[in-house]
């Protein structure tokens, strides 16, 4: 007998139990990035592997340890996208979509990290993200955290997540902060760790990330970011502060925050949970206004955010607090000559006239309780029950499968009945 095949550890199925849930949350953030006026795109999953070493940096995780990457048949070096930022700029880039132009984008799809995988994070996981080109002022970053606060609202878990905000500055503003926090590092290097030894002259922003405790003692005395700001990020910074205040969004400054990737300046921000252990940020971006041009565009400023959606599953999923519809709202059920076909007519007569509605006709035959065990296992709401004398009569029994009544209804006013179920 041949040995069963697994999936590959880290990348999961998404099974019928679990996808009324995931459909719930996608379609909710779907609904609200919509109600910005946002337009869709779609990237490949592949693309060249220096795009994303371009983009995210040499000394990222990402890059030195996480990245799926191969060589093709041609030779070239390819790679799964571990993030969409990288992709959607190239794809921009390459259609002429952002020079002299303002675009306002989101997509959809899975990522790729190499990573040891745990609750809340995966090696093949799935984000949305929204990117936008062409503006430079504080009111677009504020609205893209507005627009995260709705997605909040909307699936219900506003009050189980916190937003930290931070302003990290232009590249020369960075480079100044990186010398003071490179000269503060050496004094302190019997405190730092291999990890944090290596990334020092590199990434020294990275350490301020760090998980360390006897590092995390430390950065207290280190220079403030805060400290060496341009005037320019100063305003911007303060312009944005007063949007959120203004549109009743609480937030905190947490000047550590820096983001993992090396193209952002300017706002960042992330929105942080305590529902779900280790794994607390829920959703995270801001400004990288050199990244066009870096990847070989004309100037242009950007922002932008992403989220795991196997995380916002799992924090909707804890929280219990969306409730989900059941696949399927009615349940068809048939006994008799002649009434498989009838239950046929039925079903698309009521598809055809309650748009959204969910029928299931029952295939396969078998007795009225087999077809009722197969309708409570499906999570109908109610069965159609049609018979022969039904069809000779025109009507159709109704039992709410819930509560056990039923009534018998002519079929020429099922419609009114059964549109509640929608």
């Amino acid at each position: 007998m041949a040995k069963t095949i697994q999936a590959i550890r880290g990348m999961n199925d998404c099974l019928p139990t679990q996808s009324p849930l995931w459909q719930k949350v996608e379609n909710t953030v779907k609904n609200v990035i919509s109600a910005y006026g946002y337009s869709e795109v779609r990237m490949p999953i592949v693309e060249m592997t220096h795009l994303f070493s371009r983009a995210i940096g040499e000394v990222t995780d990402v890059v030195e340890k996480e990245m799926y990457t191969f060589a093709d048949r041609n030779g070239d070096s390819l790679t799964l996208r571990p993030e969409g930022t990288a992709g959607c700029v190239r794809s921009g880039i390459q259609n002429g979509l952002i020079y002299n132009q303002e675009q306002r984008l989101w997509y959809m799809g899975p990522m790729f990290r190499h990573e040891r995988p745990q609750k809340g994070r995966y090696r093949q996981f799935h984000q949305c993200g929204v990117e936008v080109f062409g503006l430079n002022g504080p009111d677009i970053d504020a609205e893209l955290i507005m627009m995260t606060a709705r997605m909040w609202r909307e699936l219900g878990i506003s009050d189980y997540v916190r937003l930290e905000l931070n302003s990290i500055g232009s590249l020369e503003a960075r480079a100044n902060y990186r010398t003071a926090l490179i000269e503060f590092f050496e004094q302190h290097q019997e405190v730092l760790d291999d990890d944090a030894k290596r990334r020092m002259y590199t990434n020294p922003l990275r350490v301020l990330d760090t998980k360390n405790p006897d590092i995390q003692a430390i950065l207290g005395d280190a220079p403030k970011l805060s400290e060496y700001l341009d005037e320019d990020s100063r305003q911007h910074f303060a312009g944005l502060c007063e949007l959120l205040e203004s549109a009743g969004i609480e937030y905190t400054v947490n000047e550590r925050l820096v983001r993992g990737l090396d193209y952002y300046n300017r706002t960042v921000f992330e929105w942080i949970t305590d529902s779900l252990g280790a794994q607390g940020t829920v959703c995270g971006g801001g400004r990288y206004d050199g990244l066009v041009e870096q990847l070989g565009g004309k100037p242009a400023p950007a922002v932008g955010f992403a989220m795991g959606l196997e995380r916002l599953v799992l924090m909707v999923e804890t929280l219990g607090l969306t409730k989900v519809r059941q696949s399927v709202d009615a349940y068809v059920v048939t006994a008799g000559e002649g009434t498989m076909m009838a239950g046929m007519k039925l079903a698309e007569f009521l598809r055809e006239a309650v748009p959204g509605l969910r029928v299931m006709n029952h295939c396969g035959g078998g007795n009225f309780k087999k077809q009722f065990k197969r309708a409570d296992k499906v999570g109908a709401a109610v069965a159609l029950v049609l018979g022969e004398n039904e069809v000779a009569e025109g009507t159709v029994v109704y039992k709410d499968l819930a509560g056990g009544e039923q009534e018998t209804i002519a079929q020429a006013d099922i419609v009114d009945k059964i549109k509640g179920l929608v």
